[in-house]
């Protein structure tokens, strides 16, 4: 191995030192020495630029003190790079529950540059001619270096000299503080602070003349104060520049500049009054401040584009008082400005700018009053008059928009936004409802007339394109409008706000009245100026809210309610709160048909899905679900429930899980990409939160058995979500789900449900919608006779194009893929355990496995030669997939033997029967033990 620093980082070094803990002696040994060998050859100093936590994790490492790495290693899972901080003026680090750590001064001690300051900015108001700064501000692992205001304060800096003036700060509580630290050992909340600039002062700066000026606090830390300059949002009033006109003539433009929040005076001595289309001609008028020079020419410049045209003196109106300003007059021709407009929804920005003799430029200030404005100038088009948030002008070519003007919340909690958009524009479009992350969409009614358009907004009900209705998750939902025949949202027109309106955001109001609890907030706020957007607030109060507070509820509030008597309740987890499905759903449905004496407590989490009215309904990590985990007799799940869980006496934990075994799992992924050996060694603690194990064949016992360390029983059942293939209702039941989701009579209904790929994330690190089929020439294909229902993973985000077209139905957030399956003709999959479920309807499958070799033999792993024992065909291009549909009789016909053969090995049990066996098996020995057992 080579000595040098970059082995710190190296990737095979990096890997032992995480799982140190799950490390063999050899891989130990390998660590020891290439950390004594690197220090050995330059010395401790090599260590310096390291964090804290990993200056210790690397002596440690190259003094061979194992036992004390493990422990430092297993600390920072839980919370990486969190310590505590001991000494005033020599602060030294020291590890949470390693307090004994033994540590040299040289590795333990705190330089300023271990303990950097967070100072964000979260709210910017004016209260009168005041202007209140709102944020919080904290030294890093020094939660609260100081219980009074000594030490603690604010100034304004002057970026070119450095004069600084000293501002009154006030300390204010700020829950956001902690939750965005993303920590669990230390509580911000008293870090909050409040910086008001009285007006007073405000005239002060104007009165030095333009300059710019920064806003810093200081917080009073080891060794003295602390100090940093507050950074701005993304979003909101603490995102954006707002100009503040003072009567002297100054600007004010509270706002940022690479990030960092303060004040910059402008003293322009030419302002742009008015800028109009008229007669084909862009005029623009513009005042010149007494006692300067006017300049010459102004300048409107895109990429290589640039036109100029001179400043002409206007004439003072008749019996005008105004003697501050000379006017002048900019015409531009209007053909000439969109010569070279870009097609669709392309966005062409100019800069303007004044000239003078010398050349020089001068920013297209804006005076006080000015009014933005849009022409119409082709079909989809428009020049838009507009405004940055400094003030500035700005000329855009841009598809005509739809911009809101008015905004209301009804007592009712409805959201009603109105505004303009030509009428010729807003024929033949809809209005679509896009979640910014998730990129979920609702279609929204839209009301038009002369021009005008009305939005309305129910956030607890809002409709999806295929599906029910269903309340807006947390997040920020965009709008825009859609051609109806539109195929994707590559042509989508974003709805944005009239410039003038935007001082009226934030907008807050409570939405409709909630079942068993208090309304919903919901915010309207913008991005990027003028984009609006809806936010709901969190499902989790303040208190519950981000890692500290989980910490506590667990540590505290948890363990508190474990204390207390068990009650005759059942609470169930489906894929974490994401769903009301499977086999906890048939568990559910079965429970309530028996009668049996038990509330039933489903889990939510933030993505809102469809629960059952007749159910008690609680958040993934609220207060009451942790309570309901305490202390209710049975614990129904098919997803982990967390590695600090552990049952309590007389409480029945049931891991129903949730498929059949292709991909590789647990142990087995040892040696892939995908393996973690730190969760691979925990798994025999978190198998053993359960009485039992529900399996669904032999095939994933034995495999379950070995792979997730499980020790204690397996009920080889089957799986109750399987019982649906086999119920006498199942008929009725398809046909309810055909008129929910509205099918077409006569039409075949293909059924699209791929996994997910590991490989394929977003820069958010959600992962990616992998679509491969051409859905276009499918439509062209099979549209006249198909349906296709496309069910993404529920891990995967992105848009399903062609959805709401007739031919591709997105039924990714119908509440269970198992209802699906009954009306499902085909299925389509690739590696999902779909397959395995779908083999009970006897009904056709086709493999989608563009990638089967990429994913076999380095993604993931396969547990049986798939090419050998698949029930269909596997099939590598859209074309394949499109002829195979075509095809169905002779896939059936070719395929009937290896069909037979799969459901013997991976269907049985399959009697419809697995949800008694299930039901039966979790009630015995109980208070609501059944009379006689099922078989």
């Amino acid at each position: 191995m080579a000595q040098s620093l970059a082995d710190l980082t190296s990737a095979g070094v990096q890997r032992i030192l995480r799982f140190f803990p799950e490390s063999s002696q050899a891989e130990r040994e390998e660590l020891r020495a290439t950390a004594r060998r690197l220090l050995d050859t330059h010395g401790e100093k090599v260590l310096t630029p390291l964090r804290p936590v990993e200056r210790v994790l690397w002596y440690l490492a190259s003094e061979g003190r194992a036992e004390d790495l493990v422990e430092v290693v297993r600390g920072q899972r839980r919370d990486p790079g969190v310590f505590l901080v001991a000494g005033a003026r020599r602060p030294r680090l020291v590890l949470p529950g390693l307090r004994s750590l033994a540590l040299p001064d040289r590795i333990a001690a705190l330089e300023r540059r271990d303990l950097p300051v967070t100072a964000q900015l979260t709210s910017v108001e004016w209260r009168g001619d005041d202007l209140v700064w709102g944020g919080y501000a904290f030294v890093a692992n020094l939660p609260r270096p100081s219980g009074r205001m000594i030490g603690r304060f604010a100034v304004l800096e002057h970026a070119d000299t450095g004069e600084r003036i000293k501002l009154r700060l006030r300390r204010t509580k700020n829950e956001e503080a902690t939750a965005a630290s993303g920590q669990a050992l230390h509580c911000y909340d008293r870090t909050g602070f409040e910086v008001v600039v009285p007006a007073r002062r405000l005239r002060e700066l104007a009165g030095r003349g333009a300059g710019q000026w920064f806003l810093s606090v200081g917080i009073p830390g080891p060794g003295g104060a602390y100090e940093t300059r507050v950074r701005q949002r993304e979003v909101g009033t603490a995102g954006h520049n707002q100009v503040r006109h003072l009567a002297d003539g100054s600007r004010l433009v509270v706002g940022f500049t690479k990030d960092a929040v303060g004040i910059t005076v402008q003293q322009p001595p030419v302002e742009v009054e008015s800028c109009t289309v008229v007669d084909g001609e862009l005029v623009l008028v513009a005042r010149v401040r007494s006692g300067h020079k006017a300049p010459t020419t102004v300048s409107v410049v895109e990429g290589d584009t640039r036109l100029d045209s001179p400043l002409t003196a206007l004439s003072a109106p008749s019996g005008s008082a105004d003697d501050a300003f000379r006017r002048y007059r900019a015409v531009f021709s209007l053909d000439r400005l969109t010569a070279d407009d870009p097609p669709g929804i392309k966005t062409r920005q100019f800069k303007v700018t004044f000239r003078g003799d010398e050349g020089r430029g001068q920013a297209a200030h804006l005076a006080e009053g000015f009014t933005t404005g849009r022409h119409r100038f082709a079909a989809g088009r428009e020049l838009a008059v507009h405004r940055d948030g400094p003030g500035r002008l700005v000329l855009a070519t841009r598809a005509v928009r739809a911009v809101v003007d008015a905004m209301t919340a009804t007592d009712a909690g409805e959201l009603v936004l109105t505004g303009a958009y030509p009428r010729e524009e807003a024929a033949g479009k809809k209005v679509i409802l896009r979640h910014g992350t998730r990129f979920e969409e609702k279609e929204l009614p839209v009301e038009m007339a002369d021009g005008r358009f009305t939005v309305r907004i129910d956030p607890e009900a809002a409709p999806q394109v295929h599906g029910p209705a269903l309340p807006l998750c947390p997040g920020r939902w965009y709008l825009f409008f859609r051609d109806v025949d539109a195929w994707d949202k590559s042509e989508d027109v974003p709805v944005t706000l009239r410039p003038e309106q935007v001082g009226e955001l934030p907008l807050r109001f409570n939405g409709p009245q909630g079942v068993g609890g208090p309304p919903r907030a919901f915010t309207v706020d913008r991005r990027n100026f003028d984009r609006i957007f809806i936010e709901p607030e969190r499902l989790l109060a303040p208190d519950e809210h981000g890692t500290y507070r989980q910490r506590i509820l667990r540590e505290a509030h948890f363990h508190k309610q474990r204390k207390l008597p068990l009650r005759d309740a059942v609470l169930y987890l489906s894929f974490g709160g994401k769903q009301f499905s499977d086999s906890p759903r048939f568990v559910y449905d079965e429970l309530v048909r028996r009668g049996v004496a038990v509330e039933h407590i489903w889990t939510q989490d933030e993505g809102l899905p469809e629960m059952p009215a007749e159910a008690r309904v609680v958040g993934w990590g609220s207060r009451a679900w942790y309570e309901a985990l305490a202390r209710s007799r049975y614990v129904v799940v098919n997803t982990p429930v967390g590695d600090w869980f552990v049952t309590r006496p007389g409480q029945k934990v049931v891991q129903t899980w949730h498929g059949t075994p292709l991909k590789k799992v647990g142990k087995d992924l040892l040696g892939s990409p995908q393996s973690s050996p730190a969760y691979i060694a925990g798994l025999p603690h978190s198998y053993r939160q359960f009485d039992f194990v529900v399996s669904p064949n032999a095939h994933t016992t034995e495999i379950m058995r070995r792979a997730y360390s499980i020790e204690g029983e397996m009920l080889e059942s089957g799986y109750p979500r399987n019982d649906i293939f086999h119920a006498a209702d199942r008929d009725i039941r398809a046909a309810r789900v055909r008129e929910q989701l509205g099918l077409p009579e006569g039409k075949k209904v293909v059924l699209y449900a791929p996994t997910w790929r590991e490989d394929q994330r977003h820069a958010s690190k959600l992962y990616k919608l992998d679509l491969r089929i051409d859905l276009a020439a499918a439509q062209a294909e099979l549209g006249h006779d198909h349906v296709l229902l496309f069910r993404k993973h529920s891990s995967v985000h992105g848009n399903v194009p062609g959805a709401g077209q007739g031919f591709v139905w997105d039924v990714t957030r119908y509440p269970d893929i198992a209802d699906l399956y009954l009306v499902a003709d085909v299925l389509i999959t690739d590696y999902s355990s779909a397959l395995f479920d779908f083999a009970h309807s006897d009904k056709p499958m086709l493999f989608f496995t563009y990638d089967l070799e990429h994913y076999r033999d380095t993604l993931r792993g396969l547990y049986f030669d798939f090419t050998t024992r698949a029930p269909g065909p596997l099939l590598e291009t859209s074309e394949e997939l499109v002829k195979a549909l075509r095809g169905l009789d002779a896939v059936e016909a070719e395929y009937r033997d290896k069909y037979t053969r799969f459901k013997k090995d991976f269907c049985e049990p399959r009697d419809g029967q697995a949800t008694a066996r299930v039901v039966d098996r979790m009630l015995a020995d109980g208070p609501h033990a059944p009379a006689s057992t099922g078989g």
